[in-house]
């Protein structure tokens, strides 16, 4: 499963809202957790949160609150739902400026890392900071420059696949940039 999903999806670039949004709250929800874990309820957290369109989850009630506390598909913690739920609003906020995929892109760093093989794996960056600042700004929770690094790392607008390896530049986002 983690193979496939590093093989196939993994640092491919996600340009649509609802594919953004999913990105940023299951990261958010691995917050302190295997990414296994994460991906293995993917399709439980899909039906819990309404395919994460953000309109839908944005009208979540305490009612629902309660209802994804008692579903053991998810990981059921009170303050990344009831992050994920303010996200999905601030999503919505942010249509009226930018929207949130040009507004995350927008923190897109002028080079990627080049790690070569066994070297250390960066966590955050310069723009993880200024990203996660300016989305505490707009509203949005559960947004620290770790889980900003690790979501521009899924998203492919950083290339975190060591030199060599069969997966670097495959997004397309770094060929001829790196």
């Amino acid at each position: 499963m983690l193979r496939e999903y590093y093989d196939i999806e993994w640092g491919m670039p996600v340009r649509d809202e609802r594919g953004l949004f999913e990105r940023l709250s299951l990261e958010a929800f691995q917050s302190g957790l295997s990414w296994s874990t994460i991906l293995r309820k993917r399709p439980a957290f899909r039906i819990a949160f309404a395919e994460f369109e953000p309109d839908a989850v944005a009208a979540f009630t305490e009612k629902d609150v309660e209802r994804l506390l008692g579903d053991a598909g998810i990981v059921r913690n009170r303050a990344k739902i009831l992050a994920t739920i303010a996200n999905a609003a601030a999503t919505i906020q942010l249509r009226e400026d930018v929207g949130l995929v040009d507004f995350i892109w927008s923190f897109q760093p002028s080079a990627t890392p080049v790690p070569g093989p066994g070297e250390p794996v960066i966590t955050q960056s310069a723009e993880s900071l200024a990203l996660s600042k300016a989305l505490r700004k707009r509203g949005f929770v559960f947004v620290g420059p770790t889980t900003m690094y690790a979501l521009m790392e899924a998203i492919g607008m950083v290339d975190a696949h060591p030199v060599g390896s069969h997966r670097r530049g495959s997004s397309g986002v770094w060929t001829g940039r790196v």
